[in-house]
């Protein structure tokens, strides 16, 4: 049976034909996968926590079940998250104090409230 014919690299201005699903040739894929690695996917929890995190995360959601700042706005949501009022590359601990019961919306509210002004 034949084959499917090579397609050109999706990567701007390569002349190499490829045979890989992903449609970039054997160099591309490499930096392409790097690239979506760092960027798409974020970063990996276990690298950045540690294995004690989970014991604590969990730890605090069951003292504080409910999102802390839904219940400011006098709503009862489900936490699902614990945040770092302090965060960890600015030198907060994983410490009571600087922990926050969060649901997801209220979660990614205050991350991209960061990201725009920081």
């Amino acid at each position: 049976m034949p084959s499917k014919p090579k397609r050109p690299c999706r990567m701007t201005g390569c002349p190499n034909l490829t045979e890989r699903k992903s449609y970039y040739c054997d160099t591309h894929e490499k930096v392409m996968q790097r690239h979506y690695d760092r960027f798409a996917r974020g970063y990996d929890q276990h690298k950045r926590y540690g294995s004690s995190w989970k014991k604590i995360r969990d730890r605090h959601l069951a003292g504080y079940p409910l999102c802390e700042q839904c219940k400011e706005h006098g709503r009862y949501v489900l936490a699902t998250l614990v945040h770092h009022i302090r965060p960890l590359s600015d030198g907060g601990t994983h410490e009571e104090s600087n922990l926050m019961s969060l649901c997801a919306s209220c979660h990614e509210r205050i991350h991209q409230r960061g990201r725009v002004d920081g």
